[in-house]
């Protein structure tokens, strides 16, 4: 499975919010062009470091600056070698968690802990709900978050949607006091973003989504079920404690990423 970064649907969706995009042996490139100045390449975790299709991006787009995401250790290496640096602001989480599901629902739960269970049982009977008016979704969330967090523009949300087609969910509570938005890409979910308002926390609300969107994936054949993201220690971020808690009650297994590798273009050589 490669990470959704380098699937085709991901690949539409950037070109669709103002990025160009190059995909080349089934590696996605992703340039960001800066008026007048040049462009930043980015290449997350793919399956392989083609150094002379960067280079001959660099060339084309004038890069300023080329980031790299790699999967490997054996990937560091070879990015230090040619003089990328480890950045201490990686762009994609660095550790996450994996559910493997081709475990049966009833071997799902029982690999949650104690208080994942509690909750999917307390919310049985709460009623959840697939939005397909994007601008309702997105009223619910910002009125769930205010001006605390980032929400998304509808346009983006729009692409997001007309990339991924079927294999995009976006779920609430009939009280859109907790929603998300579950992907599948090249046979793995990711519970990709979300929102819980203050009714939502108390009534548990978020645990009965996630389980939705777990079942979800299973139909859409998903093998893994990707949870986008948990505290690493190595890039330590004190607001992620509280969902990394709430992530982990699920089960699963950890899987660690190398962080993001940069190197500066000047002048525009690599």
């Amino acid at each position: 499975m490669v990470d959704i970064r380098q699937t085709s649907q991901y690949a539409r969706y950037l070109g669709k919010i103002g990025w160009k995009v190059e995909r080349a042996a089934e590696i996605n490139y992703f340039i960001k062009k800066i008026p007048l100045v040049g462009s930043i390449v980015k290449i997350q975790r793919p399956e392989e470091i083609r150094i002379d299709k960067i280079r001959e991006l660099a060339k084309k787009y004038r890069t300023l600056q080329i980031i790299v995401e790699p999967k490997n250790e054996l990937d560091i290496k070879f990015l230090t070698s040619l003089g990328f640096k480890l950045s201490k602001s990686p762009y994609l989480p660095t550790k996450t968690l994996f559910l493997d599901l081709t475990k049966s629902e009833r071997e799902l739960i029982k690999g949650m802990k104690k208080d994942a269970r509690y909750a999917i049982k307390k919310t049985k009977n709460l009623k959840t709900k697939e939005i397909k008016n994007l601008e309702k979704f997105r009223e619910a969330w910002k009125k769930s978050v205010g001006i605390k967090r980032y929400v998304p523009s509808l346009s983006h949300l729009a692409a997001l949607k007309n990339s991924f087609k079927d294999k995009c969910l976006l779920l609430t509570t009939q009280d859109s006091s907790a929603g998300a938005i579950f992907l599948v890409g090249d046979g793995r979910a990711y519970y990709w973003q979300a929102f819980t308002n203050k009714e939502g926390r108390k009534s548990l609300a978020q645990y009965k989504i996630v389980w939705e969107g777990i079942l979800w994936a299973k139909t859409k054949r998903a093998r893994v079920f990707d949870f986008e993201g948990i505290l690493d220690e190595r890039f330590p971020n004190k607001s992620w404690k509280g969902f990394t808690h709430f992530k982990k009650s699920f089960g699963g297994y950890e899987i660690e990423y190398p962080g993001c590798f940069t190197k500066a273009m000047v002048p525009f050589s690599l």
